[in-house]
């Protein structure tokens, strides 16, 4: 029973990504509005996409900003990969729990507002020369 553990855990290991990534959770913008902003700078390299981040003025950009910058540090610190060669390979942003409130309406009634978050990941990878 341990040894095919152990050849599972080896054949997961082999297989797993080891791309520079990083997550920003639970942050408070709907991922709707940050998608917009993720789908300018995908495929872009990492010095074109802060510079495009840092210019573009959608409430999404300066946490896409942190977590582009994170992963690259995560690169360079990590895996000893150089910055200049790094590109964001994959962006996406997933549903977060939503924050749900009231809103009073007239005659007793109460109207839902859904206060949504987001899950911002980045995946970086070398440029193909």
């Amino acid at each position: 029973m341990a040894g095919n553990m152990k050849k599972k855990t080896a054949r997961i290991e082999e297989s797993r990504d080891r791309r520079p990534r990083a997550c920003a959770k639970y942050i408070r913008i709907s991922p709707y509005k940050v998608r917009v902003v993720l789908d300018i700078i995908r495929g872009k390299s990492v010095n074109e996409a802060v510079a495009i981040l840092e210019n573009c003025n959608k409430a999404g950009a300066l946490p896409i900003k942190k977590v582009v910058m994170s992963a690259a540090a995560n690169a360079e610190h990590n895996l000893s990969m150089n910055v200049n060669d790094l590109k964001v390979a994959e962006c996406y942003a997933d549903m977060g729990p939503t924050l749900k409130r009231m809103q009073p309406m007239a005659h007793g009634r109460g109207y839902r507002i859904l206060k949504r978050t987001s899950h911002i990941t980045v995946i970086l990878d070398v440029m193909a020369k």
